[in-house]
């Protein structure tokens, strides 16, 4: 099992049972989670607790494992300014490839066109559903989200559970470890010793995977049903080849001039990405993700400063999503879009992109924040995409997932802190069906 712990694999050295693969029982558990709730939809929608306690579970493991991947990587620092430097480059990269991500989706979105011919009257459109949604986005300014990553206090965020929080509070600690030298030693040697038994529990958590996407997967087809899709399919389908494409093609390209390819990624983190399609959260992969990268050849300080990071600035398919939705809405509603117009929505996207880092359902809330600043499109129309805003949550999850793994080797790469000879074995190694 690819998400097991370094200690299990290297004392097992058998092969496992076809069975015993994480990513078989996760395909299984969300095949029967199909099923289940869509031939039996009350008994679906009453699992819900099976998918929210899996997620809760992992929540609960992703402050320490941030917490000591960022204090034990940046305490071995020699020169302080490689952090500044890190961190520069991963912002470089994730603004470059959000903003490409905006404009990949307002390209398709105006080539396919899949809200034409729905001709909807936004007068007819319920809007009770929104309201929440336009509250929040209301309230996710650029000021507000840099406040919150300042947290109440020290030990406040391994509590909270806030990403940016406890990254903010492990790179201080981190460095104050390292400038005291020698006085810090025990203190690091601890964190170290620590880090073994903080990611075995996440081996063990992981066990649980498969009843996490079961009960998540039944709750999803059992409360929205197949049939929910109905007329949008169109705009799900060109959606999920937007993002296809998107991680294909551009990183794709982006992999392949850094000296990897990005199907060998994809398929050394399939585990992951089937675990993230069952559940419709990226993070409860990010745990994995972490140490999936260390074993991967990047040194341990990218790992925490990037991947972190990337989960709340490195949206690529939330970014896609709004775009494509706004245009969605507009062709829907029978609004003609100038090219002003246009240029305006990617505009405040991107800004709106970052004022919601972080928060839960963030790709609604990014497209609510957009949709009412540019008057030309009409917020009650984020009403026609509500219904089957899950099944696109899905797409999303999984396409900011492959952004931020891709990122971290990148970033690694450009930093000098990849060892590429051990990121060649590692993906090579996984070409075919593991066997560790």
């Amino acid at each position: 099992m690819e998400i097991q712990t370094d200690t299990q694999s290297e004392h097992s050295k058998k092969p496992q049972k076809f069975y015993q693969v994480l990513y078989v029982q996760v395909i299984a558990a969300i095949v029967l989670g199909i099923l289940l709730g869509h031939f039996y939809p009350d008994v679906g929608t009453s699992l819900k607790p099976l998918g929210d306690a899996f997620i809760k579970l992992v929540k609960m493991i992703i402050a320490p494992v941030i917490f000591l991947t960022v204090v034990t990587g940046i305490s071995g620092m020699t020169h302080m300014t490689s952090v500044g430097r890190v961190a520069g480059k991963a912002m470089l990269y994730f603004l470059t490839f959000s903003t490409l991500a905006l404009i990949v989706g307002m390209t398709v979105a105006n080539l396919v066109q899949p809200g034409k011919g729905l001709n909807i009257d936004p007068a007819t459109l319920k809007t009770d559903k929104i309201t929440e949604y336009a509250e929040k986005a209301h309230d996710a300014s650029i000021v507000d989200f840099l406040m919150n990553i300042l947290p109440t206090t020290l030990a406040s965020p391994l509590t909270s559970g806030d990403i940016l929080q406890v990254l903010f509070v492990a790179v201080l600690f981190g460095l104050s470890l390292a400038s005291i030298g020698e006085k810090g030693k025990p203190i690091i040697d601890f964190l170290n010793h620590l880090t073994a038994p903080i990611f075995h529990l996440v081996g063990m958590l992981m066990k649980f995977a498969p009843i996490g996407a079961f009960g998540a997967m039944a709750f999803t087809i059992g409360k929205y049903g197949i049939d929910s899709i109905g007329n949008l399919f169109m705009l799900i389908l060109t959606f999920y080849f937007t993002a296809l494409l998107f991680v294909l093609v551009i990183l794709g390209a982006v992999a392949r001039y850094n000296g990897f390819s990005i199907i060998d990624l994809i398929r050394y983190i399939k585990d992951e990405l089937w675990l993230v399609l069952g559940t419709s959260s990226s993070e409860a992969a990010l745990p994995s993700l972490m140490r999936k990268m260390e074993k991967a050849g990047c040194e341990k300080s990218v790992v925490g400063l990037v991947v972190p990071t990337g989960y709340s600035f490195n949206l690529d398919g939330t970014n896609i999503y709004m775009t494509m939705a706004a245009l969605f809405i507009a062709q829907a509603c029978n609004i003609d879009l100038n090219l002003q117009d246009q240029i305006l929505l990617l505009l405040v996207a991107m800004i709106s992109s970052k004022g919601a880092a972080g928060v839960t359902g963030a790709g609604f809330i990014t497209l609510a924040a957009t949709l009412s600043v540019v008057p030309a499109v009409p917020v009650a129309g984020m009403a026609l995409i509500l219904g089957i805003d899950r099944f696109m949550s899905e797409c999303r999850a999984l396409t900011n997932f492959v952004g931020n793994a891709c990122a971290t080797i990148v970033v690694a790469r450009w930093d000098n802190a990849l060892n590429k000879e051990q990121l060649d074995r590692t993906l090579k190694k996984h070409q075919s069906i593991p066997q560790d």
